[in-house]
């Protein structure tokens, strides 16, 4: 890790670092041979004194050598462009906003089969680079340039475009054309749609077949979706952005799929997509027939198809159901290469256990709670996973890498410093060598760890450390983690550094909850945890806890909020308080909650229900009217509205505005596409219209990420003012 400038504040280190990823590296991939591993990072940022270089901030792709562990940077995007800027298109703009992507340079790349070819978008343009010989080209192609997919055996590299084409080109640059084109307005080939990115967690619109010789390519229409407008009141000359969005209750975009050969011929993919219209994952390998998963739109019901290839016919390999929703996971579903199918059980009807399934076997038990497939090898499946509902474990929070034979009698965790439950932050796996970064809490940063696979035991042989350029944040985090109360809710607690409780005495206390799906906070690692620690050494005891609906301790846990948001996540923050009140000094009579996005929703939430606990709140980018959100994530946890108007109107800020009694702060960016600023323009005229004193700040050309790092620092002093003076400190 690098040094930091003396000058240096937390609140702009950590935004201009983009939350310390600054030179971190990340996106490995590993050679077919085991011979290299490749991967993204920026370079180290100058020291004080130095004159800064062009382009410090732009990942860089780097390969390692697995047999001497030395780095070499195999494309360089500031030589790439001559020393200029990037010209991102607003499709790109859009596609990195949905990953939640603020990096520079390459963001993103493809590999052939072998690992020896690469190919990545730059500016909109396309480029290769040899892995082995070394060198870089730029490909004649119609961009802007999206996605780039090398065929597996190198020869062609297919992409697509935000004019909203399918095309392919020869790997040596020529014959670039057009292998789909655009059949009506609001058509894209090859994209994945806005609900796939932004809630399905799948970015890629097309896969390559393992042979080379055709691609499964997504059509996807957002002329049904309703058009909303996003405007920069800063700038009223400004020509509003018009934006598809799919809020609750209405049109999505229609996806199909179709078998595209090179020559430029197509099969359709059929199945029952009226009753199964969200297609949520796509797999193709050596192992079999490519592999769909579908989902209902209540997402209560699912379906893994394998795809014949010739007529584009679909066969039910599996069907699920469950009462509440079914989650989708990373890696799954997938074959062995003997074509054994590899999925995970969501708990339904399979005695409430997130485990792993390998063909007719349920090869672990209730020990684990089973989150990703890594790999599939001929002999095990690699997968990450915590401790099943965390009733045996001494504290919460660690996430592992395990390996498991495909009868399910072998399993052994691949462990970095000899401790296995640390926090892994990703994993892969391949040629018999595994990839893994690692947090601790004690460490910042994270340690990436090359290892070649052992046949036996949890000793791994480590090969290399990849290394990281990213800084040393200015300060360290202290959290102190623990199961709060009866239900053991995972919490993890800050107190300000050089805190004497004789000499201080107790804390005015700061919730620091996301508290919400998919936003898992309390976790075994130190970065994640330095914003807490930030706002603790300003006077607070902050306390960040993941209630029920947070990931991390099995399906009963997350769907004990089916149909209600705003009971359980919020009386679980009431509940870890109370409790970790009887074991820190915290002030019950001076309680301030913050959060963003759903836990700005929460912090909102909490000072309208629980005036009683809560005193003031921040509200980030809150949603404050569910059916203004998105379809696939909205309707999974709160059903369709206009089957359940009664849900909608119980979870709903705007109609409880009149019960606000406390200080109330809410904060929205104004370009905002994801949770528009409408949210909030709506429960502020709510709570005028009961005559509620409240305050906004608006943040004009701000949208749902991190701001630069002047606002960013005088945003959050803003927030530890508004805190403090509403407890009267």
């Amino acid at each position: 890790m690098t040094s930091h400038t003396p000058a240096d504040t937390f609140p702009r280190q950590y935004a201009r670092t983009l939350r310390y990823t600054v030179g971190a590296p990340r996106s490995f991939s590993v050679a077919s041979d085991g011979s290299r591993v490749v991967f993204l990072r920026s370079l180290p940022r100058p020291s004080a004194g130095e004159t800064p270089r062009a382009g410090d901030r732009a990942n860089r792709l780097w390969t390692l050598d697995t047999a001497t562990g030395e780095e070499r940077i195999a494309a360089d995007p500031v030589a790439l462009l001559g020393g200029g800027e990037e010209d991102l298109s607003p499709a790109e703009k859009a596609r990195r906003e949905r990953s939640r992507e603020g990096s520079a340079g390459i963001v993103g790349y493809s590999l052939d089969g072998a690992g020896a070819l690469a190919a990545f978008a730059l500016s909109g343009r396309l480029f290769t680079a040899d892995l082995v010989a070394g060198g870089t080209i730029e490909l004649p192609a119609e961009g802007p340039v999206v996605d780039p997919r090398l065929a597996p055996d190198g020869v062609h590299v297919a992409y697509a475009n935000t004019a909203g084409e399918l095309r392919l080109t020869r790997a040596d640059g020529t014959a670039d054309r057009a292998l789909a084109q655009p059949d009506g307005p609001g058509v894209t080939w090859g994209q994945a749609e806005f609900i796939a990115q932004e809630e399905m967690s799948r970015d890629r619109g097309f896969w390559w077949s393992p042979q080379s010789d055709r691609l499964l390519v997504e059509r996807a229409d957002d002329t049904p979706v309703r058009r909303w407008w996003i405007a920069d009141p800063a700038n009223p000359g400004t020509e509003p952005a018009e934006i598809a969005y799919p809020a609750a209750g209405t049109a999505n975009a229609g996806v199909g799929l179709w078998l595209i050969g090179l020559d430029g011929g197509r099969t359709e993919v059929r199945w029952d997509d009226a009753a199964f219209p969200y297609l949520a994952r796509v797999h193709w390998s050596a192992g079999g027939v490519p592999l769909l998963l579908v989902q209902a739109r209540d997402q209560r019901s699912q379906r893994i198809l394998g795809v014949d290839v010739e007529t584009g016919a679909t066969e039910v390999l599996f069907e699920e159901h469950d009462d509440a929703w079914l989650e989708l996971f990373q890696g799954v579903p997938a074959w062995t290469p003997d074509g054994k199918l590899v999925r995970i059980s969501d708990g339904a009807g399979e005695d409430g256990v997130r485990a792993l399934v390998i063909g007719d076997q349920t090869v672990t038990g209730a020990d684990l709670l089973v989150r990703s497939v890594v790999a599939v090898t001929a002999e095990e499946v690699f997968f990450t996973a915590s401790g099943g509902a965390g009733e045996t474990d001494p504290e919460p929070g660690w996430i592992a890498v395990g390996r498991i034979s495909h009868d399910g009698k072998r399993l052994s965790w691949e462990a970095a410093n000899d401790r296995p439950f640390t926090s892994v932050t990703s994993a892969v796996h391949a040629a018999g060598i595994t990839v893994r970064a690692t947090a601790e809490p004690d460490l910042p940063g994270t340690l990436v760890q090359v290892a070649r696979d052992l046949p036996e035991g949890v000793v791994v042989d480590v090969v290399a450390t990849v290394a990281s350029y990213a800084e040393t944040p200015v300060l360290t985090a202290r959290p102190v983690f623990r199961f709060a109360g009866e239900r053991r809710i995972p919490a993890a607690v800050f107190l300000p550094t050089g805190y004497d409780r004789e000499r201080d005495g107790l804390l005015p206390v700061l919730m620091d909850p996301y508290g919400g799906p998919h936003g898992q906070r309390v976790v075994q690692a130190h970065n994640p945890h330095l914003n807490s620690q930030w706002f603790a050494d300003q006077g607070f005891a902050v306390v960040v806890a993941d209630g029920r609906g947070t990931p991390g301790r099995g399906p009963a846990w997350e769907k004990s909020i089916a149909f209600d948001f705003a009971g359980a996540t919020l009386d679980d923050q009431v509940d870890a308080v109370r409790a970790l009140a009887e074991e820190f000094p915290l002030d019950l009579g001076r309680v301030a909650i913050r959060g963003w996005s759903y836990g700005g929703y929460l912090a909102a939430l909490a000072v309208l229900r629980r005036p009683d606990v809560f005193h003031a709140a921040v509200a980030g980018a809150p949603v404050t009217e569910w059916e203004l959100y998105d379809t696939h994530y909205t309707e999974r946890y709160l059903g369709h509205p206009a089957e359940r108007p009664e849900v909608y109107a119980a979870n709903s800020l705007t109609g409880h505005a009149a019960g606000l009694e406390r200080p109330l702060m809410i904060i929205h960016g104004l370009a905002d596409d994801n949770v528009v600023a409408a949210h909030t323009l709506r429960l502020s005229s709510a709570l005028l219209a009961a005559g509620r004193p409240h305050t906004v700040l608006p943040l004009s050309g701000v949208t749902h990420m991190t701001p630069q790092e002047e606002v960013a620092e005088n945003l959050l002093l803003l927030q530890v003012d508004f805190v403090k003076k509403s407890l009267g400190l």
